[in-house]
């Protein structure tokens, strides 16, 4: 006998297997509209034809409900009508779903824990590719670039299936888009918004652009014809946003830790030395401190253009027989202005107060400058990106007879990111003033606190300094080809079967124009003052606690980046050093390979409580080969105090290889308590593929060393995936038509973590100035170990003209500028590789609570849920060097509000999301980056004035939160930043 529960569906089967079965799911992905079958045969049911926000939510449950395993989903209110205009943001409604925010809009999600990389992103069933310069060789999958009125659904699986593709670890993510066969006839809606962000007003005038209202419009139409043999649809959608970020951070990251105890380049005195007397609560030996690099306020205005669009052709010249072509493409356009201060720490004399161990931070720091005339460093950046999405690909779905369905799917998609501006995909244009004398960061409260002594803008005029022209390209592609079958065995068993091959091309690119004239560039007389514009920093930040502090160096100037560039290019005779290069610096190319089948085997049990079994077995075979072309160091050049550039010749090709296997089981279960309630049970094993910066060939070392030495990285191309084994256990009670409530228990037993570790290498061939023959010479003629400017002034001024040493001018300051360059008999310079390893493993596992009900006929209605993570393996901030750590890992919820009625829709959510680990590396080496709680309300109100025409109200962070985050104790800033509330009013239309 069968399990009775088919007979209590409200929604097809097919849509909860979608993920395994995309061309079925496809015939059956919208909620209206859609017939079942029950295992034993038995005519169809039609599900009731309803729609709104109710019905979205009452979908979502029959989703969860029907599904074989943990599954959670959202569904379109109606054609072309998600609940969100971001799928990132809908999808943190999601209990276990949590999402990393990119210029104020949702990007990428994390799920019970798991960081975007390890969670497979699908589209209509298909592996999607992934492109984004911001992380140039992550897997993450970008939600920005896709809008959401072509989406019908996005189903969320929590647990392991043999038939779906491998890759999530957290989840796997199934978006799904409106097919013709689903919606018989003809269906079209049209809408148009008018988006105003607030953030994009509160900018200085050189990164402010465009209007302030931007239009956003979309449509899709959907029609099938003889008889539903012919279907087609199209969808369009284009928006324009212009916003803007204030950020306040300490972007070179923290120098240390240090011991208390240490001696070193960048610490504080010890007890009863010179400037010791200037230290308040100072660290003990055993305690841990850093102190900060720099202390930047940037400000940064962006207008984004996103395009998609989709047109999909369905045949079905029999009705056991349907065929799907589909065409899917999005472009995000991202131009991106940028204008900052800073002051930068060269670890000189200080004065410092600090909080208490074992992990200290620094309450004030100030850097003691006399004469003064340090640089306070303004800059400018122009930069623009692009990137596009492109999907082909062909379904043929053929139900052979009652027991045998039989499915081919193939497509080839591409993701491509790249500049879309002359000036590259990123770029900094240094400008400075040399009369910054004491420098003070006060990181007591929530706003870090600059202050400036000595500054005299007329004595030291704004000039050019150093600069970089940076361009990235990023392309993946995804060719796979899968076959499937369903075959019915007795009376209430099936056999899932099928085959895929895969193969994955991944390439990432970059050059970098570096002019490292940081003590200038040229001369302040070849700049008129009338290009410098007078600006304050405090008004940009006055939703951060902190930011009215009387002592914030509150002045500083900006400037039209591509006047300033000109003038700089006139004063140099050097156009070529303000572009950027011809041909990339680093070329780094994977290529996976992988074959899988699965066995997949389903029985409905005729036992005292109906029990239903999926159990299932998948092998995966996958070969990696990276080939890199990357740069060869030829020589280190020392150009200004802490800044000593690697210089590269010719480049040169690599290539490593690697393969691995893996057997992966599972097993879902779920047990009828009664007919309202399910009691579940799910064991499998997962595996996430490593980053493709972690598996690519060759050693790339950074442009920039510093006195104590220099950075790079190198891949691994025969690292193993991190495997999981997971175990979930679920109870789940639909006391209601729309209503339900859920307890469930998951944990995760992951290994082979890849250890991101930090090799100390020397390059015989290379060498570095500090520490050679005239440095020596400098500390023998009085000059202290840290006093880089005496030690400059010394060579350049006693050895100008030697092999390796050519003297400039003096700067403003009365100081010698110019370059030394390492020579045979000066050291071998070192350099710290990070590397990677299979070596790391952890244990994860946590709740997940829902709510969801409804008040009768009110019209009201909520939705609740909370997830708890732990992992027990957190980060020692008391510890140094290289610790492993699972990132991402915070308790969040949701509250979600609504009332519907014949006229009037509204949606009311608060977000949260607790504090988590968020990396183990800044940008000056293994320190804890955590961002801070933050907590968002978000609303949403529909009027449908006909039955036909409705008007839509869209409210984001309208208490307008900030964000933060920082470093091993509160007060060490890594970002502070400041956004804006966004509004958007629009109109819809259905025909």
């Amino acid at each position: 006998m069968h399990h009775p529960k088919a007979k209590q569906k409200l929604i097809a089967l097919a849509v909860a297997s979608a993920c395994a079965w995309p061309a079925l799911a496809q015939q059956a992905s919208e909620p209206a509209a859609v017939t079942t079958s029950g295992a034993s045969g038995e005519a169809p049911m039609q599900a009731v034809v309803v729609t709104g926000l109710r019905a979205s939510m009452q979908s979502s449950l029959n989703l969860k409900r029907n599904a074989d395993g943990v599954v959670d989903g959202i569904v379109a209110e109606d054609i072309g009508k998600f609940p969100d205009t971001n799928l990132a943001e809908s999808l943190q409604r999601i209990s276990g779903v949590s999402i990393d925010r990119s210029i104020g809009e949702g990007s990428k999600v994390t799920v019970r824990g798991v960081g975007p990389d390890f969670n497979m992103v699908l589209l209509n069933g298909r592996q999607m590719p992934t492109s984004n310069l911001g992380d140039l060789n992550g897997r993450a999958f970008d939600f920005a670039n896709l809008a959401s009125e072509a989406i019908s659904q996005i189903q969320v699986y929590k647990t392991s299936r043999a038939d779906t593709p491998t890759g999530g670890i957290g989840a796997t993510l199934n978006v799904m888009t409106a097919r013709p066969l689903d919606r018989p006839g003809f269906q079209a809606s049209v809408g148009v918004k008018g988006v105003y962000d607030k953030s994009s007003t509160n900018l200085p005038g050189d990164v402010k652009s465009g209007d302030k209202v931007t239009p956003e419009i979309s449509g899709i139409y959907s029609n099938t014809w003889a008889d539903n043999m012919f279907g087609i649809a199209v969808s369009a959608s284009y928006q324009e946003r212009n916003l803007g970020y204030n950020t306040a951070s300490v972007s070179s990251g923290w120098k240390g830790p240090f011991r208390g105890d240490e001696n070193n380049w960048g610490t504080i005195p010890q007890p009863g030395t010179p400037g010791s007397e200037r230290i308040t609560n100072r660290p003990g030996p055993t305690d841990v401190y850093s102190v900060p690099q720099n202390l930047n306020y940037a400000f940064s205005g962006v207008q984004r253009q996103r395009t998609n669009g989709q047109l999909t052709f369905q045949f079905a010249p029999r009705k056991d027989l349907t065929t799907t072509l589909d065409y899917t493409y999005s472009e995000n356009k991202i131009h991106t202005r940028r204008q900052d201060l800073s002051a930068w720490f060269n670890f000189g004399p200080s004065a410092s107060s600090w909080t208490n161990g074992p992990a200290a931070g620094p309450l004030v720091y100030t850097e003691i400058i006399s004469p003064a005339n340090s640089d306070i460093a303004m800059g400018g950046a122009d930069f623009a990106t692009k990137s596009e999405n492109k999907s082909l690909g062909f379904n043929a779905a053929w139900k052979v007879n009652s027991h045998l369905k039989l499915e081919l799917d193939a497509h080839r998609s591409t993701a491509e990111s790249m500049a879309d501006s002359p000036w590259g995909s990123d770029n900094v244009l240094g400008t400075s003033s040399f009369s910054r004398g004491n420098t003070t960061a006060d990181f007591s409260q929530d706003f870090p606190v600059l202050s400036i002594e000595g500054a005299d803008f007329t004595r030291a005029p704004q000039q050019v300094t150093g600069s970089a022209f940076r361009n990235g390209y990023m392309k993946g592609e995804i060719s796979q080809a899968q076959f499937k079958g369903r075959l019915k065995l007795l009376e209430a068993s099936e056999l899932n079967f099928g085959l895929s091959a895969t193969k994955v091309d991944n390439r990432s690119a970059f050059s970098t124009m570096q002019r490292d004239t940081w003590g200038g560039a040229t001369s302040p007389a070849d700049y008129p003052s009338s290009v410098w514009h007078a600006e304050t920093v405090r008004q940009y930040f006055d939703k951060i606690d902190g930011s009215g502090n009387p002592n914030l160096f509150n002045n500083f100037y900006t400037f039209d980046f591509g006047e300033v560039r000109d003038l700089a290019i006139k004063a140099s005779g050097r156009p070529d050093l303000y572009s950027v290069k011809e041909r990339w610096d680093t070329d780094q190319r994977t290529q996976e390979k992988s074959k899988s089948l699965y066995l997949q085997f389903n029985t409905d049990w005729d036992t005292r409580l109906p029990l239903r079994t999926a159990l299932g077995l998948r092998y995966e075979k996958t070969e990696v080969v990276s080939t890199a072309l990357v740069p060869t160091p030829v020589s280190i050049s020392w150009v200004s105090q802490n800044e000593l550039p690697v210089q590269f010749g010719a480049p040169s090709f690599t290539t490593l290889s690697g393969k691995y296997h893996n057997l992966l089981p599972s097993l879902d279960s779920d047990l009828e308590l009664r007919q309202d309630m399910k009691l579940r049970l799910s064991y499998g094993h997962t595996i996430g593929r490593p980053r493709y910066d972690q598996i690519a060939g060759g050693v790339v070392l950074d442009n920039l060393s510093r006195l104590d030495g220099g950075t790079g990285s190198q891949g691994n191309p025969a690292l193993k995936p991190v495997k999981s084994k997971n175990l979930d256990l679920s109870y789940e009670w639909y006391y209601g038509k729309q209503n339900f409530f859920a307890l469930g228990f998951f944990k995760k037993n992951l290994e082979n973590y890849a250890g991101q570790s930090k090799l100390d290498v020397t390059l015989a061939d290379l060498h570095t100035p500090v520490g050679g023959a005239f440095w020596n010479e400098a500390l023998a003629n009085g000059c202290g170990n840290a006093d880089t400017t005496c030690i400059r002034n010394y060579i350049l001024r006693n050895h100008a003209g030697a092999n390796g040493v050519t003297r400039g001018a003096d700067d403003p300051s009365g100081n010698a500028t110019g370059t030394i360059v390492g020579q045979p008999n000066d050291p071998a310079a070192k350099f710290r590789i990070t590397t990677f390893s299979n070596q790391k493993k952890a244990d994860l596992k946590g709740l997940e609570v829902n709510v969801q009900h409804m008040f009768g006929d009110s019209g009201f209605g909520i939705s609740a849920n909370y997830t708890y993570v732990d992992s027990g393996l957190g980060y020692n901030n008391a510890g140094i060097g290289e610790q492993f750590a699972l990132v991402g890992l915070s308790d969040s919820a949701n509250v979600i509000g609504i009332f519907e009625n014949a006229q009037w829709t509204v949606r009311a959510a608060y977000n949260w999301r607790d504090k988590f680990l968020a990396s183990t590396f800044d940008a000056a080496g293994p320190n804890p980056q955590y961002t801070e709680s933050y907590g968002q309300f978000d609303l949403s109100v529909g009027y449908a004035v006909t039955p036909k025409l409705s008007l839509q109200f869209e409210g984001i962070n309208l208490t307008n939160e900030t964000t933060r985050q920082h470093g091993r104790t509160k007060s060490m800033l890594v970002n502070a930043t400041q956004t804006g509330p966004r509004y958007m009013v629009g109109l819809r239309y259905k025909f």
